[in-house]
């Protein structure tokens, strides 16, 4: 057979046959006379194995590895690596769905906002803060920037955080708090860098940062030359930016809240 019979056989391309030879996950045929390569049947069989392992799922170099050892060990540690990986994409898969039908179900209720596209530990903390109640502008800065930092975050810092925040939130009276942290950076707006509301902004705000978060920007010096926090502040009123930036200083050099005195 040559080369575009044997791939018409198998059902794969010329072009994959040759790309398998170049892998080194199928032996180079004999020869014609003429330069062109000649395969048999057991090259067609062999063939068809890359194709059955590659359709299970499995990459190249896995498939590489299934064919050099004939006693199929590989293959059972594989094909259960890749068992365990389609059972952990299905859970992900019913969760997406689940998520899915509350929001078509709020769609079609005429009910659906932006807000609804956050995951439901995000919602639901803004909802025990009243955080999409209010009309402040700062509160939509607040959700904007969770939202990022919740998106952007890899898995194990996102449960971190939202942990963080959610046991902040817990606590007896931090929905006024944080309403009245809202209230006195909006005030700011206009104001100037003078203004003694700055520094009373800046106290109310370092009070209100959960302690996990406040140890981690204690611990990164100097806690006003972070990139993101040089982007965050960016968006702000020069007097909003300025509280917040000395919130960020007072939280550097009291990380232990609790044991502080002002």
């Amino acid at each position: 057979m040559r080369i575009s019979e044997i791939a018409a056989l198998v059902g794969v391309t010329t072009r994959a046959v040759r790309h398998y030879h170049h892998l080194g996950l199928l032996p180079e045929p004999a020869r014609l006379a003429n330069g062109y390569r000649q395969y048999s049947v057991r090259d067609a069989v062999a063939l068809a194995r890359i194709r059955r392992l590659t359709e299970l799922g499995l990459g190249l170099d896995e498939v590489r590895d299934v064919i050099a050892d004939d006693a199929g060990h590989e293959l059972a540690d594989v094909l259960g690596e890749l068992d365990a990986d389609l059972a952990r994409q299905e859970a992900e898969i019913r969760a997406r769905r689940a998520r899915l039908a509350t929001l078509l179900a709020r769609a079609r209720a005429g009910r659906l906002t932006s807000e609804d596209e956050l995951s439901p530990e995000l919602a639901d903390f803004f909802a025990e803060l009243g955080a999409q109640e209010t009309t402040s502008p700062m509160a939509a800065k607040d959700r904007e920037l969770f939202a990022l930092m919740e998106t952007a975050a890899d898995p194990e810092e996102r449960d971190r955080l939202m942990a963080a925040v959610r046991s902040t939130a817990a606590a007896p009276g931090a929905a006024e708090r944080v309403h009245q942290v809202y209230a006195l950076l909006d005030a700011l707006a206009d104001a100037d860098l003078a203004d003694p509301r700055v520094d009373e902004a800046a106290r109310a705000l370092a009070a209100c940062l959960p302690p996990e978060l406040t140890a981690q920007i204690a611990a990164t010096t100097p806690p006003a030359d972070l990139t993101f926090l040089k982007a965050f502040l960016a968006d702000f009123a020069p007097a909003q930016a300025e509280a917040v930036r000395r919130a960020m200083l007072l939280v550097a050099k009291t990380p232990e809240k609790d044991g502080a005195t002002e």
